[in-house]
């Protein structure tokens, strides 16, 4: 027998004369090899008691078979498996039986996923199987798959293109690597080695799939790299009749776009991750994803082309007047994308992901595909196939998080106490599960082995599945924590809480009102009875609560070491509670646990404007930390939201924490009206917006950054330049007593009353009011001296 451990790098199907053949490109230490599969068949189910329905659905096509099975669905009803022997046999059949209107369950999992799933293979695999006569891994006889941990190094190639204004023909592309600093261009000069010319854009694309090959990399990686730097690349491709052999198939790459507007590629061997998506699913968050933002803000360091708006016309007189220049513009490019995957550790993230979700590395989102990965296989093996699509329970109670009416003010010493990954410690102390609903209907299913939960919802203590998993993850977590294994950790924390919005969104297969309140409903239950407990036992006031942590007010006669100890007292107090209390209530164990997490000792619990309720999810306070230095935090208000200006982020972290340490603060307010009135503060008046929608779709209501975008439109029209403004992108402009103008063109007089009244008044005043004060009463003296 041979064996090959490694790592499922890509998956790919495909049909054949023989059946489908499932093809697996797996990283061993040594080398990536191909390993496939064929005559395999697609199976998905339907109910027994639409099987006569189902077989005059059919009639005429053939290559399929009907067998009943020994599952049922979570209903308790039986179920058929419908076989096909090809993939687009299997696309016909449920086009035929979608017009028939016969519900189908699991009819949307790929093969090849569900031969991995099925055997637990989450990213690490052993195969074996005999030698064939060549010494290679071949598909008969079969090969046998199982899971194994396989450490994997895996080859990095970033790349980035610099082309014409309209994309239409390539200038450069440069490549960066372990061991590859290069760009290619095309036209004539010097070569070096970081930088080689080549007379025509056909040899250049030539030499980059030459040396694509020679480099041999298991992942690219850019920033839009698909939807820009391959889609053009390939766009150049077909123009120029040249195969784009950048797979490890030797087959032309393809570059799709979905009917959402997701460009995708289809590449075999070879992995194509972008920088955006993957920091995002990631949950890394930055006012900007633009290479220029993300960069600096990492590593205060960006491209070599510092105006964004000038950058097209500059690459373009760079091509034409130093080419040199330019491609060290496109190298560093590349760098900068290297540079933020190593910084940020995104591989690391990806690969763990995988390893625990069964996930492909360049998945985008995929919360409910990880669901599916490890819920399916334990489904199957006690009997129950998944439900059709978004059929379980709704028009229930199903609400989001509970967040508590605030009591506004200005306060001393607040504690925060917060639940630890409370949904997912609910799952496993109250049992919600898919699985563990069915049973707990079952009529056998005796009262000592039930746990109510909302909705109507009954749920087995003994036959459950997610709360093990859950129990599985959460000691992975716990590992990783004790490791320093921090993109593992941050993995972890992502799937667990991605596993509520996968019972509670209609487009996830688990749906159903009955599991997601029995979470949420749980929670405020949980929160509201904490609050209550705080109140009766200790006599502590909490002014808010959100989602998962509640918010207690010690006062002014508290001491910062007072405060500590108060929190500990609070927390393990609590945890004793609630563990009581679920014995009681529920004969079960508790995984409940409350964490005392921060102490502020100044804090600020905004009104709404123009209200005198409290507001909710908006606050600021000043946290005392561990090694005794302290920390401004703001969350919600106009500090951490990037449509807001700099002026008022600045002015409201430079007010709050004067107050906030009893410092002075009439005199600097009353300056910077007279700085901004003077047009000394003119470089932070600049607003930001993305734009959601092409610009001629907003007809009815064009807000402000969309007047600028148009205005910019016509401005770059005049010049003959393609306008940057489209979907997504974000749009920079200023405020003037002509309206907003963009930051590229602007023809007006600054409205700085506009910036008093909508920037520093909101947020100044939103903290002087607790003091009997306002902006308006602070500067009413400089009003006739500027009018």
């Amino acid at each position: 027998m041979e064996h090959l451990r490694g790592f499922v790098l890509t998956r790919h199907q495909q049909d054949l004369p023989s059946g489908i053949e499932l093809r697996y490109w797996i990283k061993s230490e040594q080398d990536v090899s191909l390993v496939t599969i064929g005559e395999q068949e697609t199976v998905f189910f339907i109910h027994d008691s639409l099987v006569d329905k189902a077989q005059q659905s059919l009639v005429g096509i053939k290559g399929w078979r009907l067998e009943k099975v020994q599952l049922t669905d979570l209903e308790q009803q039986g179920v058929h498996g419908i076989y096909c022997r090809s993939l687009a046999l299997q696309r016909d059949v449920i086009a035929r039986l979608t017009l028939s209107a016969i519900p189908m369950m699991e009819e949307d999992i790929r093969p090849v996923d569900r031969f991995l799933m099925e055997r637990f293979i989450f990213g690490g695999v052993e195969v074996s199987q005999s030698p064939s006569s060549e010494g290679a891994l071949q598909s008969n006889p079969k090969p046998r798959f199982k899971p194994c941990d396989s450490p994997v190094q895996l080859k990095i190639l970033s790349i980035d293109i610099e082309t014409t204004m309209q994309a239409d023909r390539i200038h450069s592309i440069g490549l960066y690597g372990s061991a590859l600093s290069l760009v290619m261009m095309r036209g004539e000069g010097v070569d070096t080695q970081t930088l080689r010319f080549y007379p025509d854009e056909r040899t250049l694309l030539q030499a980059c799939i030459r040396q694509v090959a020679l480099y041999d990399p298991d992942i690219f990686i850019g920033w839009n790299v698909i939807g820009f730097d391959f889609r053009v690349l390939t766009e150049r491709a077909n123009a120029l009749k040249i195969p784009l052999l950048f797979g490890r198939d030797h087959q032309p790459l393809r570059v799709v776009q979905s009917e959402r507007g997701k460009w995708y590629v289809r590449l075999e061997g070879r992995l194509v991750i972008d920088g955006i998506d993957t920091l995002k699913g990631a949950t890394y968050q930055f006012e900007s994803y633009s290479l220029e933002y993300v960069s600096q803000q990492l590593f205060k360091r960006g491209k070599l082309i510092h105006q964004p708006n000038d950058r097209g016309a500059e690459i373009q007189r760079l091509y034409r007047e130093d080419k040199p220049a330019l491609a060290r513009y496109n190298l560093e490019d590349c760098k900068l994308v290297w540079d933020i995957f190593e910084e940020t550790r995104l591989l690391e993230y990806l690969i763990e992901r995988t390893r625990l979700t069964g996930l492909s590395l360049d998945k985008v989102g995929g919360s409910a595909a990880a669901f599916d990965f490890q819920y399916l296989p334990r489904l199957h093996r006690i009997g129950y196939v998944a439900p059709e699509y978004a059929s379980g329970a709704r028009g229930m109670d199903a609400p989001g998080g509970y967040v508590m009416d605030s009591q506004p003010g200005l306060y001393h010493h607040v504690l925060v106490l917060d639940f630890k990954s409370l949904y997912p410690s609910i799952i496993r102390t109250f049992k919600v599960d898919p699985a563990g609903l069915a049973e707990g209907f079952k009529a056998e299913a005796g009262e000592q082995d039930l746990i109510p939960g909302f909705n109507g919802a009954i749920f087995s203590k003994t036959k459950s599945i997610l709360p093990t998993i859950i129990e599985e993850l959460w000691a992975a977590r716990d590992q990783a924590k004790k490791n320093k294994n921090k993109p593992l950790s941050q993995a972890i924390k992502i799937i667990m809480n991605a596993f509520y919005g996968v019972l509670g969104s209609t487009v996830c297969r688990f749906f159903d009102q009955r599991l997601a309140g029995s979470i949420t409903l749980r929670g405020h239950q949980i929160l509201q009875q904490t609050r209550d407990e705080i109140e009766r036992y200790f006599g502590y006031r909490v002014i808010y609560g959100d989602t998962d942590s509640v918010f207690v007010l010690l006062g002014e006669d508290c001491s910062n070491a007072d405060a500590d100890s108060k929190g500990q007292a609070l927390a393990e107090y609590l945890n004793l509670w609630w563990s009581d209390q679920i014995q009681q209530r529920f004969s079960t164990e508790n995984y409940l646990e409350l964490e005392y997490e921060t102490h502020f000792t100044r804090f600020l619990m905004p009104r709404m404007r123009n209200s005198e309720k409290g507001s909710k999810k908006r606050y600021a306070g000043l946290q005392q930390l561990a090694d005794g230095a302290t920390e401004l935090v703001f969350k919600g208000l106009e500090n951490v939201r990037s449509d807001w200006t700099r002026l008022a982020r600045d002015i409201q972290k430079r007010l709050y924490e004067a107050i906030f340490r009893d410092q002075p603060y009439h005199d600097f307010l009353k300056q910077l009206v007279v700085d901004l009135r003077l047009g000394l503060l003119d470089d932070q008046l600049v607003y930001r917006r993305r734009l959601r929608q092409p610009l001629d779709a907003y007809i009815r209501m064009k807000p402000p950054h969309v007047q600028a975008a148009l205005k910019a439109q016509q401005y770059w029209q005049k010049k003959h330049l393609k306008n940057p403004y489209q979907p997504g992108h974000h749009v920079s402009y200023i405020m003037t007593v002509n309206g907003p103008e963009p930051v590229e063109h602007i023809c007006s007089p600054i409205d700085y009353e506009h910036y008093v009244e909508k920037q520093l008044q909101p947020v100044v005043d939103a903290i002087l009011c607790f003091k009997g004060e306002s902006l308006d009463a602070l500067i009413a003296t400089q009003r006739d001296f500027f009018s």
